[in-house]
């Protein structure tokens, strides 16, 4: 029977570390289902979903601790299962630019959460404006939208909370 385990593992960049952690859970017969992974500052943080028989978790246990030995890498494995599919929500991506300023994630996952929203995915960014070198902010969700909200208000709400906090902002249905 196969199980579920969530990796996540942070540590100094260089060259061959998604390789040495990906190494490990093959060796160990796991099988990444998902997995996000990004440098952050000087740092490499991944997070992945991996599926495996009993045996894989204490095998890959002990495969990873091997590989943070010089305290270069941080490891936390966890057991999971799978996500009930939530029935009667519809898939939106929300895409957010705006100058850089405190709380934009925040007031987002306020937005949100206060309506019975689910935030699904977030990724996030900063970066120079091309042309004025102005410090910026962009923000990619996937939500899931209770099918009893009435979608024109909630675009409405949504695109008022963005003039407020003068963001650029999209709210679209995901076509699949």
């Amino acid at each position: 029977m196969s199980q579920l385990i969530v990796i996540s593992a942070v540590g100094t960049d260089h060259t061959g570390l998604v390789q040495d952690i990906t190494k490990v859970i093959l060796s160990c017969g796991g099988n990444i289902e998902e997995s996000r992974m990004a440098t952050l500052g000087s740092e490499f943080a991944m997070l992945m979903l991996v599926s495996g028989h009993w045996h894989t978790l204490n095998r890959l246990e002990q495969g990873l601790d091997k590989l943070c030995k010089d305290d270069q890498l941080t490891v936390s494995i966890r057991k999971t299962d799978v996500k009930p599919a939530e029935e009667n929500r519809m898939p939106y991506a929300v895409d957010v630019v705006a100058l850089d300023q405190q709380g934009i994630v925040f007031n987002l996952a306020e937005f949100f959460t206060t309506r019975d929203i689910e935030i699904a995915d977030v990724a996030t960014r900063s970066y120079s404006a091309a042309h004025t070198g102005a410090s910026m902010f962009a923000v990619q969700m996937a939500v899931n939208v209770p099918s009893a909200i009435h979608i024109a208000q909630l675009r409405e709400e949504f695109l008022e909370v963005c003039d407020r906090l003068n963001l650029d902002a999209i709210l679209e249905p995901v076509k699949t």
